[in-house]
């Protein structure tokens, strides 16, 4: 079991299992979050603190939203907008201890221009 929190802990997400690799992208949102996506299905992550702790940033073509701790501000995660056409979420990674991301490829993703891998 994997735990991802926030820095003041408000936010926690709690997987089974590592993901099998991690994006970096470049789009505004993201390299201004300094994020590092890990992705998994909906059904799969345990959250605490959530909705109740974290407020929503929704901008560009209303896809998802990006979630932030209210308190400490940390960005911790994002989700579809629409459940019925996408379980998928965003974790973001760097709130996992650096132990856990050892070893996983990370792979770079051109959000910004190209919508594709670039790596």
């Amino acid at each position: 079991m994997l735990e991802a929190s926030c820095h003041c802990g408000a936010v926690r997400l709690v997987v089974q299992e590592a993901p099998e690799f991690l994006v970096d992208c470049n789009c505004s949102i993201c390299r201004r979050n300094a994020a590092l996506w890990a992705f998994y299905d909906l059904s799969t992550v345990q959250q605490s603190g959530h909705p109740e702790n974290t407020v929503a940033y929704v901008w560009g073509e209303r896809s998802i939203r990006t979630l932030h701790c209210k308190t400490c501000g940390c960005t911790t995660h994002w989700e579809a907008l629409d459940s019925a056409r996408s379980t998928r979420v965003g974790l973001n990674a760097r709130n996992f201890e650096p132990a856990v991301l050892q070893g996983i490829r990370v792979r770079r993703f051109d959000g910004a221009d190209t919508w594709a891998y670039i790596d």
